[in-house]
């Protein structure tokens, strides 16, 4: 019997899956089950449909194919009896593991960084955000050059496969280290040109937009700056940095939209991305985004919060926005639940992160514009503080 879906899958160009996550010392199974929640999204976004998930617990990772003799021959079993061309693991791989674990389940295997670094370099669209795409792949692959252009000459392309893979099977480490050092410098010249353009915007007060991937940044700079600024439900749905103008009663700042974080996110993409993390470094203010809907939006603070630490801009001066109060209602509430009770609900919410954070955050709906007048208050007073203490001469004329 023909496999309609199968089908329709191919012609699209979809992948089939599986997910590949470890259980360590001091982890629970419920945190990788969350963590393979979020590698099924990526998959997702690069275009795989994620068919199951195979989990292990283990005191200690086997240095050749990572995960166990007896689990590994499980999931060949499975991708034979299921025609599938992808193994994706959740932690990162050396160059070893992945050529040992392909030698068994005869397909692809990527780790999370490869995958991440595949979807970045679908979505790069710039010159800029291309060649630092192309970087961070570069030096992800360097260490993994032995015996990874043999595997490569049996694939025909696909989710891994984007960027240099496709392009230099034949690169030995040489080629690959005086192409790394190329891109450096073709890099350094773009970051020249940021830092010429960030000092020639003036004495205006910064405002960039932080957040956790998919959180609705983009949204919101488009509702703040009534500007659009590509916007999708899909992870990393843009690389660039975006920067608009923006004028409330009359006082003007510059708002910039920033790459999203995420857990367990390259630090080649860290280093890479490092003009456009300046941004973030020479803001003014910070607006942290919060998808208050998501199950684990605490954990993605904390994520972002760690990376903001690991910038070293920590301490400068924050506000959080929980973005999407619509969709936790719908999660929370259904049609029986009396209005005096969401109401009663989403005033003691309010309060304790209000309390919890000193008064610094908004509950807001991006999509459905709800309190944007208190959003666009609040980032004002903010602004206006700092005019007054940073220009004082600026914001007499306000």
């Amino acid at each position: 019997m023909i496999n309609h879906l199968d089908t329709f899958q191919k012609n699209l160009g979809i992948e089939k899956a599986v997910l590949v996550g470890v259980i360590q010392q001091n982890q629970k199974e419920e945190q990788v089950n969350e963590y393979l929640d979020e590698l099924t999204f990526l998959a997702e976004t690069a275009g795989a449909v994620a068919l199951k998930r195979f989990t292990q617990r283990m005191q200690k990772l086997d240095s050749n194919t990572f995960i166990g003799s007896g689990k590994l021959e499980e999931i060949r079993n499975y991708i034979e009896q299921n025609d599938v061309s992808l193994v994706i693991f959740d932690d990162e791989l050396s160059g070893r593991q992945q050529t040992n674990i392909e030698a068994v389940v005869k397909c692809k295997v990527l780790d999370r960084t490869g995958l991440i670094l595949d979807i970045f370099a679908s979505r790069a669209r710039t010159a800029h955000a291309k060649t630092q795409v192309e970087l961070a792949q570069l030096q992800y692959l360097l260490p993994r050059l032995k015996g990874l252009w043999s595997h490569l000459e049996r694939q025909k392309g696909g989710i891994g496969m984007r960027g240099p893979g496709e392009k230099e099977i034949e690169t030995d480490r040489r080629l690959v280290k005086e192409n790394i050092s190329k891109l450096k410098h073709d890099l350094t010249q773009i970051d020249k040109q940021f830092i010429t353009q960030r000092k020639s915007r003036g004495e205006v007060i910064r405002v960039a937009l932080v957040g956790y991937t998919n959180v609705g940044k983009s949204t919101t700079m488009n509702l703040l700056s009534k500007s659009e600024v590509f916007a999708e439900n899909k992870l990393f749905a843009t690389l660039d940095t975006t920067v608009r103008k923006v004028v409330i009663d009359r006082i003007p700042f510059l708002l910039s939209d920033t790459v999203g974080f995420i857990r367990k996110l390259p630090h080649t993409l860290v280093e890479s991305f490092k003009s456009t993390l300046d941004e973030v470094r020479e803001s003014d203010i910070l607006i942290h985004v919060v998808d208050i809907s998501h199950p684990q939006f605490e954990d993605q603070m904390k994520t972002v919060n760690e990376t903001l630490l690991e910038l070293k801009v920590a301490d400068k001066p924050t506000l959080v926005i929980f973005n999407k109060i619509d969709l936790y209602e719908k999660n929370h509430f259904d049609e029986l639940t009396p209005f005096s009770v969401r109401k009663e609900i989403i005033n003691e919410l309010e309060n304790a992160w209000l309390t919890r954070l000193h008064g610094q955050c908004v509950f807001v709906s991006a999509l459905e514009k709800r309190n944007v007048d208190g959003l666009r208050n609040t980032i004002l007073e903010k602004v206006k503080v700092l005019y007054e203490e940073r220009y004082p001469f600026i914001a007499q004329k306000f």
